[in-house]
């Protein structure tokens, strides 16, 4: 199953940056890994709806029909290591192509992106930055594909 991570912005802190290349290199061990980078031309005059519904804009545009999407929100279902590498499983037991991680800008997703996930995910009820979240993924991602390869990682 084909990974997309389409980011809104690029990573601002170098060491998270560099820690998204370390575990993006280790996930392509396991799956097919797509990132990209998109940038939104936000207007000042904006209220933070009109952002979120053109972040979700770009979001959902930049995916391929029939993805099946994950979307990172608060309010989202939280699953152990475990528990993801086992959706991970059944997603591609199923015979799905590709799933998209969505993580939304800084006031959150729009209505759209949220109608549209497939799962609402929650790594936790704390907030973080982007940044931190995008590697906290990649890092989640690679433990689900070493759990499911019987790898020693986990441990």
């Amino acid at each position: 199953m084909k990974l997309e991570l389409p980011f809104l912005g690029k990573t601002k802190d170098s060491f998270i940056d560099q820690g998204i290349k370390e575990y993006s290199g280790r996930l392509k061990h396991y799956t097919s890994l797509n990132i990209s980078i998109f940038k939104v031309k936000r207007k000042k005059s904006w209220t933070e709806e009109q952002e979120r519904q053109e972040e979700g804009r770009v979001l959902l545009g930049s995916l391929p029909p029939a993805t099946l999407k994950v979307v990172l929100d608060s309010s989202g279902k939280q699953v152990s290591s475990e528990g993801l590498a086992g959706l991970i499983s059944r997603w591609e037991q199923e015979g799905r192509k590709q799933a998209a991680f969505l993580i939304g800008g800084s006031t959150g997703h729009s209505s759209d992106v949220l109608a549209e996930a497939d799962l609402l995910l929650s790594f936790s009820r704390m907030t973080f930055t982007h940044d931190m979240i995008r590697l906290f993924l990649l890092e989640q991602l690679y433990r689900a594909y070493t759990i499911k390869a019987g790898e020693k990682y986990h441990k």
